[in-house]
């Protein structure tokens, strides 16, 4: 009796804490570089105020439900933020050369569904996966009182190697990669259309990503 007891114990364990794993929290920190290529004829001060706005900081959060097998389907959310500070020249209405100190802050969000596929219920602790997401990209920009905003469809995708510390907490480096395009954004109110000079949100990303299983 008392050994029926104890293996029906072990079994009810065993499947709670397989249920437990069956949700993965995946947040992540780190830089990035946007790959946007800067416009033609800018100044040297113009292309050194633009090289603080390309990099930045990088984070992101992702919730996934495992199905059966590797993939999972779930939500992801990230954020790029990035600011530069600067002393930049224009011509006046008048003719005169004029400078003034500005500061511009960046951010660029993207959040949408994405699935992933993985090793996580495979009994090793070098954890492996790869995910993709589709959803909406948003950027907004504010230079002194000029704020500027705009959204399209994006993408993300990620891969990362993770060292399983417990069997529950997996830790380590995650590349990425994501996409987008502005083709025209408001400004304090007003639309101004792009054309052919589209707004690149493209941007590379690497950090550490952890995992907790549920």
């Amino acid at each position: 009796m008392v050994k029926k007891l104890i293996t029906t114990a072990i079994l009810a364990v065993s499947t709670l804490s397989f249920a437990q794993e069956k949700i993965s929290i995946i947040p992540s920190v780190g830089f990035g570089w946007r790959t946007a290529e800067n416009p033609d004829g800018l100044s040297r001060q113009e292309e050194d105020y633009i090289k603080g706005l390309k990099s930045g900081l990088s984070v992101d959060v992702s919730a996934y439900y495992h199905l059966k097998g590797n993939l999972g389907l779930g939500l992801k959310f990230s954020n790029f933020s990035a600011s530069s500070t600067g002393t930049l020249s224009a011509m006046d209405s008048s003719g005169q050369m004029v400078s003034a100190r500005v500061s511009t802050d960046d951010n660029i969000t993207f959040f949408g569904p994405a699935f992933m596929f993985s090793n996580f219920n495979e009994g090793t602790k070098h954890k492996l996966f790869v995910d993709l997401a589709l959803g909406v990209i948003s950027y907004t920009t504010k230079t002194g009182n000029i704020k500027g905003k705009g959204s399209n469809i994006g993408a993300e995708m990620n891969i990362a190697y993770q060292y399983a510390i417990t069997n529950n907490i997996y830790l380590g480096p995650k590349l990425g990669l994501t996409g987008g395009t502005l083709s025209k954004m408001t400004y304090n109110g007003q639309t101004v259309n792009f054309g052919d000079n589209k707004e690149g949100l493209s941007r590379v990303n690497l950090g550490a990503a952890a995992t907790f299983r549920f």
